[in-house]
């Protein structure tokens, strides 16, 4: 059985503060090329940010420059779902498809973020699955 934990992102997991501003969230999700933020308080999963949080943060706020700029916490999805790295891929999808969620925290006991399971994780997942059926299916032709 394939697992979250064999799947999901763990290094260079890139973060967010609650005091962290949203300009830095733009930035690290243009730089890092991800479409989610988890937000940590010393190192526990507390919230999640996704590049559609920040477009309707903007959309709701405007251009108006004498506004104050917003932080994590001021637009962080607080009640996320998450998975232990134990959970079966096959559930984790699952969860993903019936909600609609593009990513799922993977957290410990305690509620230590360990890593991410994406919408890119699963896909490079079934590319493994679909490269593998390819070589059987020609293995197979060869041995006919």
């Amino acid at each position: 059985m394939q697992t979250v934990g064999e799947l999901m992102t763990r290094s260079n997991l890139v973060t967010l503060t609650e005091t962290q501003n949203l300009a830095l969230a733009d930035e690290l999700l243009r730089l890092h090329r991800i479409r989610h933020l988890p937000v940590v308080r010393n190192g526990k999963l507390v919230g999640l940010i996704t590049h559609r949080d920040l477009l309707r943060a903007a959309a709701q706020r405007g251009t108006d420059p004498a506004q104050q700029p917003l932080w994590a916490s001021d637009v962080m999805v607080r009640d996320v779902t998450a998975v232990k790295p134990d959970t079966s891929a096959r559930e984790a999808v699952k969860l993903m498809l019936d909600n609609k969620y593009g990513c799922l925290p993977v957290v410990g006991a305690d509620g230590e973020l360990l890593g991410i399971l994406t919408e890119a994780d699963i896909v490079r997942f079934a590319q493994h699955l679909i490269e593998d059926m390819d070589r059987r299916s020609l293995a197979a032709e060869y041995e006919s």
